[in-house]
């Protein structure tokens, strides 16, 4: 039966009418637009215990403690403000008129369009709920992007969004696809990207984080996914900001594991020539959720999540970071690792992957226009490629940049990325380095 879904206020009135429902609202940065929605649905009286906006530094500081990052958008303040909030329900509402109810502590801490429409509008928001009277609590929290081009416009999405998760958070907890689906009811297709999400408790005691991340990018809330060596989903620039990153490309049907005497070749050569330090150096594995080789980005309809997981969790127990994504394109994954603001990127890949893109036969009309717009997202953001060779069973030749085949109307522009050291072969493979297609 397909879900029923209600319009924001009608959310709101349902949870305010709801006699076990009780908490708090804490929001910073974007106006109390979650609290706003309770109110103006009526009998908040109902389900508001407090709601606050401590939004000047110190007295935020005092409340929920100091940032050691200075970093009051993170994830760290709001866990901080929502183990604050919930700590005080518990300890302030006892006895007979409170025993019956779930108490819940909902935060946000988000940075919205400013005046000059110069900063990267997010925020995180979360909740930490009780099922049961008295059970023990539970959390969802997750990371937006906000992208809509007028500030109004982004308080409304994160009131609404807001609603949806404490909704979610009540009446979709057993069901963690359709609680995510609800995530974005009553907005509008491009107003928001939810590129993290995370659960725990005795709620979700089944549920894998991993595999809720995944879920993101199937229903295109994001593009891609990145993960610990502990297979915790982590935000991609807390990661790699300033970092001069490394990445093997992988696709998760692949049997084998990824030739990892190639990629330490690649890591140490990268090391070499963009003069990297050690110690801001990052390894990604990239386990790709499409086909590598196919002119789109679509995930096929089919597409086995678990496995894609089991595959994420197998590469992050290699002791590397893992993103998990859906670009073809290599030039697709320098655009979204430039959203991090890198210091240098390098992308080992197999030579095969780029015989196909320089040969104009894969691709319909205006192939040069399109290969433009490859050479120009890829280059322009400080991305070296770094082609591992195969050994081409037709003819037993160790297939590399000097011999590839490369259509006439794209060998100019190919030359010059040779030339200039855009794309370079990995040097000094031994023959048990190379692989058969």
């Amino acid at each position: 039966m397909e879900r029923e879904i209600l319009d924001t206020k009608r959310k709101a009135l349902k949870i305010n009418l709801n006699p076990i429902i009780y908490g708090t609202f804490a929001e910073i940065g974007a106006g109390q637009e979650v609290a706003r929605n309770f109110f103006t649905a009526g009998a908040a009286s109902g389900t508001v215990a407090k709601t606050m906006s401590a939004y000047d530094m110190t007295f935020s500081d005092v409340i929920y403690g100091v940032e050691t990052s200075g970093r009051y958008v993170s994830e760290s303040r709001l866990l901080k403000m929502i183990g604050h909030e919930y700590s005080l329900l518990t300890e302030r509402l006892k006895g007979e008129k409170y025993e019956f109810r779930t108490f819940f502590a909902f935060a946000d801490t988000v940075t919205t369009l400013n005046y000059n429409k110069s900063n990267d509008p997010h925020g995180w928001i979360g909740i930490r709920f009780q099922t049961e009277p008295g059970g023990e609590p539970n959390e969802i929290f997750f990371h937006v992007r906000l992208l809509d081009t007028d500030a109004a416009l982004q308080q409304n999405v994160l009131g609404i969004i807001g609603v949806n998760l404490v909704y979610a958070a009540f009446y979709y907890n057993q069901d963690p696809k359709t609680m995510i689906e609800s995530l974005v009811d009553n907005l509008t297709v491009g107003s928001v990207e939810i590129d993290l999400i995370s659960v725990n408790g005795p709620a979700f005691k089944e549920v894998n984080n991993i595999l809720l991340n995944l879920y993101l990018i199937v229903k295109d809330f994001s593009d891609a996914a990145i993960f610990d060596s502990l297979g915790k989903p982590c935000l991609p620039k807390d990661l790699l900001y300033k970092k001069d990153i490394m990445i093997l490309r992988t696709k998760y049907a692949q049997k084998s594991n990824p030739n990892f005497s190639m990629l330490n070749k690649a890591v140490d050569q990268f090391v070499r020539t963009e003069h990297v330090k050690e110690d801001n150096l990052s390894v990604l594995i990239e386990v790709l959720m499409s086909n590598v080789l196919s002119a789109n980005d679509d995930v096929p309809e089919n597409i086995d999540l678990m496995a894609v997981a089991k595959r994420a969790e197998e590469m992050c127990n290699t002791g590397n970071l893992v993103i998990v994504s859906n670009f073809s394109r290599h030039n697709k994954l320098a655009k979204y690792l430039d959203r991090c603001r890198p210091k240098s990127v390098g992308i080992s890949t197999n030579i095969n992957n780029l015989k196909f893109v320089f040969n104009s036969s894969n691709f319909g009309d205006n192939y040069s226009s399109q290969l433009l717009s490859y050479v120009s997202d890829m280059f322009s953001k400080n991305v070296k490629l770094f082609a591992y060779p195969f050994l081409d069973k037709k003819t037993n030749e160790v297939i590399t940049t000097a011999n590839m085949p490369v259509t006439p109307d794209a060998r100019p522009l190919f030359d010059f990325l040779i030339i200039n050291g855009y794309i370079t072969d990995i040097e000094e493979y031994s023959d048990s380095d190379v692989k058969t297609v």
